[in-house]
């Protein structure tokens, strides 16, 4: 066994090794770039070596450095973690040659599976099914053109060397392919260093699903079931779960066959993940094809470890021992469920533009009860609680994990597990140079049901303050029938949102609750108030009587020791808040718990849970029918800017002064966080005046041009 790893990689993967590494009694290295100097991950590493400065082009890219970085701290194995050099066959060589072991699979298999259109050849090769399409390298846009035609619309264009949502683009016509070609081209050259593109047929109605793969260098192989990727938004994966709720036995097994075959027909070793679409309009659930297989751990790995009980990094790592696998294909069972959700520095209700900021505030669910435990408690920062030490035996599983029905046997009382993947902490920041993924939000629990509602449960006490998050859109996507129904294809969020996120609906009993739950915090700033008043020789009586607006519409709340009515009706309800709290935990009538997000306006609270933000007006029931007719302030009209979304570079300015424009007509080209963003223009008109160029770096709101 190794005695020191060096982790190619940061934030959240890198905390993630470096728990099992620790676990196992392996010392750990840390590189890191001058962003991340005092990021968690170097913090947590026993040592670390600085790469240079921020852009990942000069770090964590620079397989010279980390190689150096390895012979100078003694590191006999390095893990490459996902993304940066995962998945660079050279940098598996490179390792070799210098005599430190890569814990990953052997170069040949990243070769033979990096590219997209040379893998493709080799699954057909080894009896996978494969999606039609042409593999050919094409020459440029006309030609592209002809391609699709012939094809049918509509078709997919992704770079060949693509990953991560990254380099694709989906075409319905040949405007969409004469607009997308060049872009997916750039984005593919950006990020992988490869502009070649390939364009296949597009699956209608498709269902994303993958299969985790594990080997040894002994020949075995065995698949570890699937997991549901459907939920995506502009090819980038937001919610995955396993088992999928679409998959039948007889379809597992005919998926995992076919991915052990191809795993075998590489030479394949370590864990790796063969992805499928699946056709959900099939209802017999065989006409699934291959997409690609990554030959590194996908950022869902978490899923597949709560219900099979294994540690995949440690895995991995035992098999660049050369270790054989403790286990067959027979013992690899579904225990229960798992879902995980991406909380990323975005904000949904812009149109999901990417944020950047400092962490002003970071508490994630669970964390104020290990805050007196060890950093890497499993409630604070995910360690697999259920994997025994030692090698992954699975008769030596948590008993949690055992039982014969699928659902958690005998042990299906147990109740959901909430787990945090992240490398972030609070006054970190999230920085414009890598991927905006602040955390990974994983639940278990004996039924997909359960395993939702502790995702609810779970969202709703996660403070993150400073960027915006994603964390009311993914409560939204838990709380939506049609996901609770598992009818999922890869357009689910297009689907259901065309006209963006304007947060989850509310139900009338709960702005009911919410009204009581504000004027609560009312009652106990206004009971604070008195009692600080009181040490000046004052006594003030708190109000009681409050009326609250909420979701438009008024209530008339009575708070007192004893009792809370809305409406005349008195409301089974206990409130936990003290003033200056972020967080109100309320139970509910039926032992159910409500965590709600709390921050002071000027004339109430904005209240946040479930989903949404509701603004609560808080008055004294004897003023309110004075302020009820505030004025609104009406925002201004930007119509005629075109306004930067986000922090960016400005890659291509498609207009001039004096132009005339169509509503519609791309304008700009935006690049943030490796994605390029088409800027349209929101009505017709002349361009008067342009105020930035090709090149240039934006800040968020900076103006590019105005129109006449």
């Amino acid at each position: 066994m190794f005695k020191k790893i060096l982790v190619a990689n940061r934030g959240e993967i890198a905390c993630r090794v470096f728990r099992t590494a620790k676990r196992m009694g392996l010392k750990t290295v840390a590189v890191y770039s001058d962003a991340d100097a005092r990021a968690p991950h170097v913090l947590m590493a026993d040592e670390a070596v600085r790469l240079g400065p921020a852009p990942a082009a000069e770090s964590y890219l620079k397989a010279e450095l980390i190689l150096l970085a390895a012979k100078e701290t003694g590191a006999d194995c390095i893990h490459p973690g996902y993304g940066f050099l995962s998945e660079r066959e050279s940098f598996a060589r490179a390792c070799a040659e210098a005599g430190i072991a890569f814990v990953g699979p052997p170069p040949n298999a990243i070769a033979a599976m990096g590219d997209k259109i040379e893998s493709k050849k080799l699954a057909k090769q080894a009896g996978v099914n494969v999606v039609p399409g042409f593999l050919g390298e094409i020459a440029d846009t006309d030609e592209a053109v002809r391609i699709a035609g012939e094809i049918g619309y509509p078709v997919m264009m992704k770079a060949s060397a693509g990953g991560g949502g990254k380099g694709m683009r989906l075409a319905w016509s040949e405007q969409d392919v004469r607009e997308g070609f060049e872009a997916t081209k750039r984005e593919g050259l950006a990020s992988f260093g490869d502009d070649r593109v390939f364009i296949e047929k597009f699956i209608e109605s498709p269902r994303h699903i993958e299969i985790q793969v594990l080997g040894d260098q002994h020949g075995n192989i065995v698949y570890l079931n699937e997991r549901e990727c459907s939920v995506q938004r502009r090819h980038q994966k937001v919610v995955e779960e396993a088992p999928s709720p679409f998959v039948t036995p007889k379809m597992r097994a005919a998926m995992g066959e076919q991915a052990v075959a191809l795993a075998r027909a590489v030479g394949y070793y370590s864990a790796g993940t063969v992805e499928l679409i699946v056709s959900g309009a099939d209802t017999t659930g065989e006409s699934f094809y291959f997409l690609e297989m990554n030959t590194r751990l996908q950022v869902e790995h978490p899923v597949t470890e709560e219900i099979t009980g294994l540690d995949l990094v440690e895995q991995m790592i035992r098999v660049a021992a050369g270790e054989p696998l403790a286990f067959a294909q027979g013992d690899v069972g579904i225990h229960g469920w798992s879902i995980e959700n991406r909380v990323y520095a975005e904000d949904p209700y812009r149109g999901f533009l990417p944020s950047i900021g400092r962490l002003v505030r970071y508490n994630p669910p669970g964390a104020s009860e290990a805050a007196d435990q060890d950093p890497s408690s499993p409630r604070r920062r995910g360690s697999i609680t259920h994997v025994a030490d030692g090698a992954a035996d699975v008769a030596s599983l948590d008993p949690r994990l055992r039982g014969d029905d699928g659902e958690g046997g005998e042990h299906a009382e147990t109740q959901a597990i909430v787990r945090v993947d992240d490398g972030v902490a609070e006054g970190g920041e999230v920085s414009m140079f890598y991927d905006p993924m602040i955390a990974k939000l994983i639940t278990w629990a004996p039924t997909r049901e359960a395993a939702i509602d502790a995702q609810v449960a779970a969202l709703d006490a996660f403070e993150i303050e400073g960027p915006g998050t994603n964390i009311d859109f993914l409560s939204a996507l838990m709380q939506h029938p049609r996901f609770r129904e598992g009818r999922l294809t890869t357009g689910f969020i297009a689907e259901e949102y065309p006209d963006g996120f304007h947060g989850a609906p509310a139900s009338a009993e709960l702005l009911r609750d919410l009204a009581a739950i504000a004027a609560f915090a009312a009652t106990a700033q206004a009971d604070r108030g008195r009692r600080i008043e009181g040490q000046l020789g004052h006594r003030l009586q708190p109000p009681a009587n409050w009326v609250v607006r909420i979701g438009g519409v008024d209530h008339e709340v009575h708070v007192s020791p004893d009792a809370i009515s809305v409406d005349g009706a008195p409301l089974e309800i206990g409130i936990e808040y003290t003033p200056g709290d972020r967080l109100i935990e309320a139970e509910l009538a039926g032992e159910a718990r409500l965590s709600v997000r709390i921050a002071p306006t000027r004339t109430g609270f904005r209240l946040t849970t479930r989903g949404a933000s509701h603004v609560a007006r808080v008055l004294p029931a004897r003023v309110a029918p004075y302020a009820r007719h505030l004025l609104e302030k009406v925002p201004p009209d930007l119509s005629k800017f075109l306004i930067a979304p986000m922090p960016g570079l400005l890659v291509r300015l498609d207009v001039a002064v004096g132009d005339k424009v169509e509503a519609g007509q791309p304008l700009a080209v935006v690049e943030a966080m490796k994605m390029e963003n088409i800027l349209r223009a929101e009505k017709s008109a002349t361009v008067k005046t342009v105020n930035a160029a090709a090149g240039d770096s934006l800040a968020v709101d900076q103006v590019i041009l105005e129109l006449e």
